[in-house]
Parts: C-alpha cells; sequence; structure tokens
C-alpha cells in the first residue's frame, strides 16, 4: 500500500501513524494462539525476558508479567514455533513498503518482541526507542502489532505528538509500583500522551525519537497482547550491539556495533509494595 499525502504529514509531525486492519482476524488468531501455546507452563529459557536473579525461582502469584514476561527474539528461535512466525511477519511483504516510505529507504528488520501484558500487569514507563537501538546516523522504527483491542482499560499504547525530531534524552527514574521497566522520558512542556486506541490487526508505526509508552492492565480479565518489530534505515552505520540486521529477503547486513544500549526496555527487579 502506499500512504496518503495526509497520512505522511501526520507522521512527519508526530512521528507516528496507525495503520488500521493491516492484519487480517485470523492472521491475529494464528500470532495469538501460537504465542499463548509457547506460554502455557510459564517463561521458556532463552527466549522469555526473565532478570538473572529469578530464572528457576518458583512463580509468584503478586505479579503477572512473571508467569507471562515478554519474549525478546522470538525470531532467531527457529526451533520453536515462534520462530518461523516471528520471522515471517517481520519480513511481511504488508510492512516493508510502509517501512520504506516513512524511512525514505529500505528497511532492514533488526528485533521481534511479543508482550502479554496479562490483567494487573504493570505498564512500560515513557521511553524512547533508540535510547536502546543507538542507531546512527538516523534512528529506529517500531511497527507494533495489536494482537487484542488496546486501550486505556487494558494498558493500551500512548504515543506524544510532535517529539519526532527530538533528541534523545537521558532518562530518569521510572515507579517500579507501575512499570516493570526502570526508565522515564518526560514529555516536553506542553506536550502530553495520547491513548491511541488500536484495534486487534491494527499496526502503529513509531519512529526511535517518539515518546511513548504505556500503563497499567488494569481490566479484570483481558489480556493487551503485541508482537513488536523494530527496524533500521539502510543508511545506518551503527547501532547497538544487542541487534542483528537482516533484510527483508533474509539477507544478514553488516553494519558496525557500539557497546551501548540493549534490550528495549530495562526490567525492574520486583517492586517491594502492592501494585
Amino acid at each position: 500500500m502506499s500512504l496518503t499525502g495526509e497520512q505522511k504529514q501526520q507522521f512527519e509531525r508526530d512521528g507516528f501513524l496507525a495503520i488500521r486492519g493491516l492484519f487480517s482476524p485470523a492472521e491475529i488468531e494464528e500470532i495469538r494462539g501460537t504465542f499463548m501455546a509457547m506460554a502455557k507452563d510459564g517463561p521458556v529459557p532463552g527466549l522469555s525476558d526473565v532478570p538473572k536473579a529469578r530464572e528457576g525461582a518458583p512463580l509468584s502469584s503478586n505479579d503477572p508479567l512473571q508467569r507471562y514476561p515478554r519474549m525478546m527474539h522470538p525470531h532467531k528461535h527457529p526451533d520453536k514455533p515462534v520462530g518461523p512466525l516471528a520471522m515471517r511477519y517481520m519480513r511481511d511483504p504488508r510492512l516493508r513498503p510502509i517501512l520504506a516510505e516513512l524511512f525514505g529507504e529500505s528497511p532492514f528488520a533488526v528485533q521481534s518482541m511479543f508482550y502479554f501484558k496479562p490483567p494487573g500487569a504493570r505498564g512500560q514507563d515513557l521511553h524512547q526507542d533508540n535510547f536502546y537501538l543507538r542507531v546512527k546516523p538516523g534512528t529506529c522504527m517500531a511497527a507494533w502489532v495489536a494482537v487484542d483491542d488496546a486501550d486505556a482499560g487494558n494498558g493500551g499504547m500512548m504515543c506524544v505528538p510532535e517529539t519526532a525530531a527530538l533528541d534523545v534524552a537521558c532518562p530518569e527514574k521510572a515507579d517500579p509500583a507501575l512499570f516493570f521497566t526502570t526508565e522515564h522520558v518526560e514529555p516536553p512542556p506542553g506536550l502530553t500522551p495520547q491513548m491511541m486506541e488500536l484495534k486487534a490487526g491494527d499496526v502503529l508505526f513509531f519512529n526511535g525519537s517518539v515518546i511513548h509508552g504505556s500503563t497499567p492492565n488494569t481490566s479484570p480479565d483481558r489480556f493487551r497482547r503485541s508482537l513488536i518489530f523494530h527496524y533500521v534505515p539502510a543508511s545506518t552505520v551503527e547501532m547497538s550491539h544487542y541487534y542483528e540486521a537482516l533484510s527483508f529477503d533474509g539477507e544478514k547486513q553488516d553494519i558496525a556495533t557500539n557497546l551501548d544500549g540493549g534490550p528495549c526496555g530495562t526490567t525492574q527487579d520486583l517492586p517491594t509494595g502492592p501494585h
């Protein structure tokens, strides 16, 4: 698909754009079912984002993210059902032309993630993705696939308009009672987060400077699952060592790495109080 003039203007101004219904209900059901089956027995070693200090520890009922931590780089696990699925959707031909138009050049895929965000889960505080990916000279781009309807009730995605061209800020400390990650970026004065109100199958694109995050899932029974991919432009000359670049044709790209950055959002230790 090609973007309309209005969509391009919105992205240039705000740095984010939602494409509605890009994936079909059947495709979303395939994604949801495959990842839920993978997580049926709890965290998966080497795939689930479990802090080293908690590996092998018994699950606690106090934090639903212990039972359903996010899965990192599932596309790098071809031996598991989620591996080929994540690789296929990360390089989906519907994403390629949109990313190319938003970047103004060819995109390379560098990361996949799956967030379960069960009822009662903490959110992810406001942050900027390029703080972690450290893409130079440009910035990265996310394609955030809603696997459930995502709104204020179940901890939906928020983006701060008009933050597309900001420099990457030095984060403050996030509140561990509300957020499972450690970093917080305060929006500039006069700018406030906008709840995106996404339906399952919608894809939210946003660049690495956009301040974004999510609130806790306060619903009694609704997951807020999402499949997330990150991309870099073909002109990238350096990025964090945590990422590896692939073309949409599956060819590895030789991009210099630095020792900065890391996973997209640094996981907190468990909070000591209720949340």
